[in-house]
């Protein structure tokens, strides 16, 4: 897909200028305790990349719209798991190295379920024969099984951006290495409004904050990036990029509960996929990937 440096500077000027004010309204939202406004507004933020390619004129119908599957089946298996699997590992190896972390009550879980449904919520799970512990795991097993496939839904308005329209010319323009590499920069620097504002992801209180949470983001955004891109390249269907995201913002919403409230001033080094830590599975897949694709060039 031919995308001139004109059509990719109107692409970038879009996709931030539409992306940026929604977000710092978010974030005032959020700090107001509004988080239905919060998570309504950054659900239509995730279309901006989207309307960006619109408003940029960069061609949708090359992006892959019909999946083909044949030879291809197997692909939907690593873009729903491959993350999911890493997630585990991560979360794993933060709480290999703080075990006392790990909290087998769910206190923070117990609490994030009261402030949402009231004191009631554990009296009635208890009622129908329902311990906390079981409920997350169902939780999970929805978010793992279901999910994604909402997700996706709502990915594809990024991945349509990134994926559809920003990294071929970044990879065309600068190599596949670079390209990844930019495209991965630039897609951790379109969070940071939330990131710094609101808390997003690694919260207000996180050792190094409110500095460390935006690059430690991008170093999520680029590792990620360069799986997502790689499933891409292998169907050249737009659809499992978007699977592949959506699976990771199902699945990486669980792991924060399985560690005590105090600890979160450590949430910059994990237990969720976006931690320092955490990510460490996640970056020697994404370095395998890339000493691949060197190699083969």
């Amino acid at each position: 897909m031919d995308i001139t440096k004109k059509q990719f500077s109107s692409y970038m000027i879009a996709a931030f200028s539409i992306a940026w004010p929604l977000q710092i309204i978010a974030s005032i939202f959020a700090l107001r305790g509004n988080l239905t406004a919060f998570q309504l507004l950054l659900s239509v933020t995730m279309f901006a990349p989207f309307a960006a390619t619109l408003v940029a004129r960069i061609p949708l119908k090359c992006m892959g719209w019909k999946p083909r599957l044949k030879g291809k089946v197997r692909y939907i298996f690593v873009a729903l798991w491959l993350n999911s699997v890493l997630m585990v590992l991560g979360a794993g190896l933060f709480f290999l190295i703080f075990p006392k972390s790990f909290d087998s009550e769910l206190t923070f879980f117990t609490a994030t379920l009261i402030a949402r449904a009231g004191e009631q919520a554990v009296e009635q799970l208890a009622a129908q024969g329902f311990t906390v512990q079981m409920y997350l795991i169902i939780s999970a097993a929805q978010a793992f099984a279901i999910a994604p496939f909402i997700n996706m839904l709502f990915a594809l308005g990024e991945e349509v951006g990134w994926r559809g329209g920003m990294e071929p010319y970044l990879k065309e323009k600068f190599g596949t290495a670079k390209g990844r590499l930019l495209s991965g920069l630039i897609w951790g620097i379109w969070h940071w409004p939330i990131i710094i504002l609101a808390g997003y992801e690694y919260g207000m209180s996180y050792i190094g904050a409110p500095v460390l949470g935006p690059i430690v983001f991008c170093f999520f955004t680029t590792a990620t990036g360069i799986l997502i891109d790689w499933i891409y390249e292998k169907t050249h269907c737009i659809w499992f990029p978007a699977l592949m995201h959506g699976a990771i913002n199902a699945f990486g919403t669980v792991f924060p509960y399985l560690a005590k409230a105090e600890y979160s001033r450590y949430s910059i080094f994990g237990p969720a996929y976006i931690g320092l830590i955490s990510m460490i599975p996640l970056l020697i897949v994404s370095g395998v990937i890339m000493a691949k694709a060197a190699k083969e060039s």
